[in-house]
């Protein structure tokens, strides 16, 4: 990413590319950690490359992204920068920029139609799998497991809840006893895990899709007074490596959401100064984190 972001700066300085730009960021939320680092990313590269970034958050309101995707192709940007609420949902708002002939970029999540001149994730079938795997050995093949899902209909959901299903259809001894969603929301997560904890006193293990619903499922393990309950988690949040730190978390797969929403906006600057990108999908690496690693992560500024 940096040799890119490298050369997007020395293009700037061209004089034919150096018109002015104004870019719209269409981030699903600003109420998750996750986001805030993803949105100061985009807002970084936009300041580097003097472009003008239009941020407009979702409230994970499909509605509301509709018609803001809408509002900024009746503003004439130069691209659309899109983290879809829905995969589904907002193939319409995709669709309406293609033919106002706006490219879109999608960040994190996909959408299930349309044409995205470029795509940047993690891949999210891998993170499940990863999240799985930790719950397998950390479990030594055996137990109980509780499985937090994310946003209905979102792409990091469906993806995520396959690496889980599939990696953990291996291992019989592993049972799932609740597999409800807590919309990757943290007082969500608490309250859902507060009902499951009274339904079911022999749980092993926590497995959640990201960690503000891993951080929720701990509070309500916490407030039950109760042990033993092994929490995987994901995406890298500092209060999740935080957690992962004081040993309340036992695995967080971590993601580089700030780095993922500068190459977004170093993409949409290559795309609409005529430049071609390959390939036109790019899938962002994850890192276990441990605490055997959690240190050397902090470390690493990431």
């Amino acid at each position: 990413m940096k040799s890119l972001i490298l050369v997007a700066v020395m293009v700037a300085g061209i004089a034919v590319l150096s018109m002015a730009m104004t870019i719209g960021f269409c981030v699903s939320t600003l109420n998750n950690p996750y986001f805030v680092s993803f949105t100061n990313g985009a807002k970084a590269e936009a300041q580097l490359l003097g472009i003008n970034l239009i941020v407009m958050n979702a409230n994970n309101s499909n509605s509301t992204q509709l018609n803001q995707v809408e509002d900024l192709i009746q503003r004439k940007v130069d691209a659309i920068i899109l983290n879809p609420t829905d995969s589904d949902a907002l193939v319409p708002a995709v669709i309406a920029a293609n033919k106002a002939g706006i490219p879109v970029i999608t960040l994190d999540r996909s959408v299930n139609g349309g044409k995205v001149d470029m795509y940047i994730a993690s891949n999210n079938v891998e993170y499940g799998k990863l999240e799985a795997q930790y719950a397998v050995k950390l479990l030594d093949g055996k137990g109980n497991v509780v499985l937090l899902t994310g946003i209905p209909g979102a792409s990091a959901t469906r993806d995520r809840s396959k690496g889980i299903m599939d990696y953990l259809s291996q291992y019989p001894n592993i049972k799932i006893v609740a597999n409800q969603t807590a919309q990757f929301d943290m007082a969500t997560a608490m309250s859902v895990m507060e009902s499951i904890l009274v339904a079911h006193p022999d749980i092993n293990a926590v497995i959640a899709e990201n960690d503000e619903m891993a951080l929720g499922a701990i509070q309500a393990i916490k407030a039950a007074g109760r042990t033993g309950i092994t929490v995987i988690g994901g995406d890298g949040i500092p209060q999740g490596i935080q957690a992962v730190k004081d040993g309340t978390e036992a695995v967080d797969i971590a993601q580089q959401p700030y780095k993922m929403a500068a190459l977004g906006v170093s993409a949409a600057f290559f795309i609409v100064n005529g430049l071609s990108i390959s390939p036109t999908s790019l899938s962002m690496p994850l890192f276990p984190v441990t605490k055997d690693t959690v240190n050397q992560w902090i470390a690493s500024g990431d």
